[in-house]
């Protein structure tokens, strides 16, 4: 079955402090955050990818500097976080696995590579990063086989730090649609995998440490992102 993608792009990003949606926050080489995602989603995963773009904020301006992706409308965007967002996407979305990310991430491409292995074996995954722990982020542990046990901001011990860059295989997708729909409207997408963790979907932690995937939330943020990157280009010039 065909791989799907999602950009979770429906909230207001207010903590940044721009006037325009974060995914068109522009970066240093002058592409969007969200024309950097699409660009590097279609050149690891196929030029043929259908991309969904989750809108709700200013969703005209998103859907005008995009307009070869799909679009999915969240009319409840400054009332739901995105557990709701990606609930809207999955009812949407034809049979078959979904990678999806938050509308915020920079990444480098070759990260997207980690995931080829999990798409070949129909595995859900989180891409994770294990060498930080900021007591603000999505932090995860693992059970005795090594598969996510708990996944929130709240865990405690935690070994790593979510990055926003996920897959959900086509026989779980049902599954996690069942418990998006059970979680409040400020959940955010964590909770739903969470709850269907509990009632046994098996999630695999991927550990993307050694690549660039920074989520801007604040303007330190954006310079982190951007050092990192060119760091990566300087070091890797043909990747």
């Amino acid at each position: 079955m065909t791989l799907q993608a999602v950009v979770l792009a429906a909230g207001k990003g207010t903590r940044l402090g721009r006037p325009l949606p974060k995914p068109l926050t522009q970066l240093a080489d002058g592409r969007s955050i969200l024309v950097q995602q699409v660009e590097n989603l279609r050149t690891v995963l196929g030029e043929q990818l259908s991309i969904t773009a989750v809108v709700g904020f200013k969703a005209p301006l998103i859907m005008e500097a995009v307009p070869t992706l799909l679009f999915a409308y969240n009319e409840d965007y400054e009332d739901t976080n995105t557990s709701k967002s990606l609930l809207r996407a999955l009812e949407l979305s034809a049979d078959g696995p979904v990678l999806w990310l938050n509308g915020d991430v920079v990444f480098d491409p070759t990260l997207l590579e980690l995931l080829l292995g999990p798409i070949a074996r129909g595995e859900s995954a989180v891409c994770v990063n294990t060498s930080s722990v900021g007591e603000e982020e999505v932090k995860y542990t693992v059970d005795p086989e090594g598969f996510i046990a708990d996944l929130s901001k709240t865990v405690v011990g935690g070994l790593g730090e979510a990055v926003g860059i996920n897959l959900v295989s086509a026989g779980d997708k049902a599954l996690l649609v069942e418990k998006l729909r059970e979680c409040g409207d400020q959940d955010y997408f964590e909770r739903g995998i969470e709850l269907a963790i509990a009632a046994g979907m098996r999630v695999l932690p991927v550990d993307i440490s050694e690549h660039v995937a920074v989520e801007v939330d604040f303007e330190e943020d954006l310079v982190r992102a951007e050092r990192l990157v060119a760091e990566h280009h300087a070091a890797h010039p043909t990747a």
